[in-house]
Formats: C-alpha cells, sequence, structure tokens
C-alpha cells in the first residue's frame, strides 16, 4: 500500500525556468500556490460568462501575497538579510513574518493605526514579527519603511521589491494551465497595484514562450473611496471597507495603468455597497468566503457585464486574493444575525418555521 507524498512541490521549483533563482538560492517555501481555478456555474449563468474564480485565499497564510513572498524573502536570504520590514495593511505583514519565521529571520511590520483586519494582525504577531502602529495611514507607513531600508541592513517585502512580482506573475501561468488557453477577461482587485501588474507580466511571458496563443484583457478594480488611479491623482485619506486595498497612492500605479492600456483592459471603482454585495453572493451561491477586497473584482465583473463590456459566454477570471477569515468583523457585521432561543425542541422548531 503506498502512501501519499507531501503537497505539491514549491512554487519556484514547479515554475523555475520562468523565475530569477539559481542552484544557490535557497528556497523558502510553505508550499504556496497551486489555488483551486473554481469555476462559478450559478453566478455565471446569471451573468452570462464562463466565469471563474481564482481561490487566492487557498494560500498558505490566506492570500495571493505568498507567491511573492516565498521569492522575496528566498532572494533576500540569498544576498544575506537577516531581517525583513514592510508596511502593511493586512494581507503582506501576515506573510512575511510566516516566511521570515520559516527562514530564521527576523521580521518587522508597520501597519497604519486601526486600519488592519483582527486575522490579519493575529497571523503576524503569532508568528513572531514585531508589530509597530502609526498614527497615520499605509502611504505613510510606507515612507517610514523605506526610509528604514535606505539606512539600515533591512529587507524591504513590499510589492516594490521585485521579486515579489516574480513570484505573483505565478498566478497568471496557473490560470492558463488550469484552462488550457488564456481567458477573455481577467478581473483583480487593485490596492498598490503590484498584483495586476504581475499577471499581466505572467501572461505575457507564457505568450512570448509558446504557452498560450493570446493574453486577456485586463479589468483591475479599486475602491471608490480609494482610487487614484481612476481620480488621477493621490487620494491623501483613502477610506474604504475593503482594508486590503486602501491606499491613496499605488506604488506600482503606472505600471498598472499599462497593463490596463496595453490588454484593451481598464481599471475602474467599485463603491462598498457594491463590494459587500458580490462579497455576500459569492458566499451564498458558490461557497466561496474571501475578503471583501477580494470582492471588488467580482463586483467589478458584475458592473462591468450592466455596462455592456462583455459578449455573452466570455471566459471571465475573477481573481479572490483572500480568504473570509481574514476579516471575521466585517463578515460578522454584514452576515445574518444570531438568533437566541431557549433550549428547548419546541422553541427552536418554532423559530425555525418547520
Amino acid at each position: 500500500m503506498s502512501s501519499s507524498g507531501p503537497r505539491d512541490r514549491s512554487l519556484i521549483e514547479r515554475y523555475r525556468k520562468f523565475l530569477p533563482v539559481s542552484d544557490a538560492t535557497p528556497v523558502i517555501t510553505l508550499a504556496e500556490g497551486s489555488t483551486p481555478l473554481l469555476s462559478a456555474p450559478r453566478l455565471g449563468e446569471r451573468l452570462g460568462l464562463n466565469l471563474f474564480l481564482k481561490l487566492e485565499g487557498l494560500n498558505p497564510t490566506g492570500s495571493f501575497k505568498d507567491r511573492g513572498m516565498t521569492l522575496a524573502v528566498s532572494k533576500g536570504l540569498e544576498d544575506g538579510a537577516r531581517a525583513v520590514i514592510c508596511a502593511s495593511t493586512g494581507n503582506t505583514s501576515a506573510s512575511a513574518a510566516a516566511y521570515a519565521s520559516r527562514a530564521g529571520i527576523r521580521c518587522i511590520v508597520i501597519i497604519p493605526e486601526g486600519k488592519i483586519a483582527a486575522g490579519k494582525l493575529a497571523q503576524a504577531v503569532t508568528h513572531g514579527a514585531q508589530v509597530l502602529s502609526v498614527a497615520g495611514n499605509f502611504d505613510q507607513a510606507l515612507d517610514i519603511v523605506r526610509g528604514i531600508v535606505e539606512k539600515y541592513p533591512v529587507q524591504l517585502v513590499n510589492s516594490i521589491n521585485p521579486y515579489r512580482l516574480e513570484g505573483q506573475k505565478t498566478g497568471a501561468f496557473e490560470i492558463v494551465d488550469s484552462l488550457g488557453k488564456a481567458p477573455d477577461f481577467l478581473a483583480i482587485p487593485v490596492g498598490n497595484a503590484g498584483n495586476i501588474t504581475a499577471y499581466w507580466n505572467g501572461f505575457n511571458e507564457y505568450l512570448n514562450a509558446g504557452e498560450c496563443d493570446s493574453v486577456p484583457r485586463m479589468i483591475g478594480f479599486q475602491a471608490a473611496g480609494a482610487a487614484p488611479l481612476v481620480l488621477g491623482r493621490p487620494v491623501k485619506n483613502p477610506e474604504t471597507i475593503a482594508t486590503a486595498i486602501r491606499i491613496g497612492n499605488p506604488a506600482r500605479g503606472d505600471q498598472a495603468l499599462a497593463a490596463a492600456g496595453d490588454s484593451r483592459g481598464l481599471i475602474d471603482s467599485v463603491t462598498d455597497e457594491e463590494i459587500i454585495s458580490a462579497y455576500k453572493l459569492v458566499a451564498s451561491t458558490e461557497g466561496t468566503f474571501c475578503e471583501p477586497a477580494s470582492a471588488a473584482s467580482l463586483a467589478g465583473v458584475i458592473k462591468k457585464q450592466r455596462e455592456g463590456l462583455f459578449n455573452e459566454g466570455d471566459t471571465v477570471v475573477c481573481v479572490l486574493t483572500g480568504h473570509g477569515l481574514k476579516d471575521p468583523d466585517t463578515a460578522i457585521d454584514n452576515g445574518a444575525k444570531v438568533v437566541r432561543v431557549d433550549a428547548d425542541f419546541d422553541r427552536v422548531v418554532d423559530t425555525l418555521g418547520l
């Protein structure tokens, strides 16, 4: 009787020929990647689309950040780094802390005060990161981190680290590998704008390598209260329930706009109400629990379907960037309320209306 082996190889090993690594690179992995591409037939029928959900919340720390973090920390260790640092609205901090722990090095996290979801903060502190909360927003936190990196021997692992994007582009590879082709559209949330940039790079690399014969139109969605790329200017005090994309001056903004333009796509905004509606809809119709920022991709697809962007039967992939348990407070606040009843059979049956 054969026993099952360990989970599939690390993301770096699976896509080594497309990544800037060598035999000298120590691979720091938590078996990231290989996330499901889930067909969404009920939502697809409603929208007239061949709809798929890329479930990045099933990465080891619950978000897409692990794709880039495995490479950033591995390359940092190769270069002799003994500490990593990031500014974060949550997911980056959780991922950085986990991979630093795996590598046996120090992790420093700077977060904007009161702007991080409980699930993400819990991960960072449990993995042993040193977390500082600053009285300001994400962009101010990132400015501080950049200043520290300029003066001290600490490796920056935010998405301005080019290795982050190199790892994140593998999400595009996996979509093509699963579908056997590129989708017609790739819908993705946009915060600091690294992910849309990375996916566009990935699709083009696969095209040039002969792994697919087309690239998708890239459609990115910001929250209306944090939509600098839509407004054409930085947002000084960004606000949205989708904390992961509450960013007013994205580091990769120009590249994101180029990805949208070069692919004949777009970057648009969706309101918090549209985000929460999509967040609840995907959970109730497809059994998929994502964090609010993730639902911006589906909210955007619903909005653009109303506006006539798609043709009937287009293949559309929504990237759901993080798991719903990252932000339990939002789920509880927006979900059905728990009804209290006495521990009595008849009272329970009566309350249920059976």
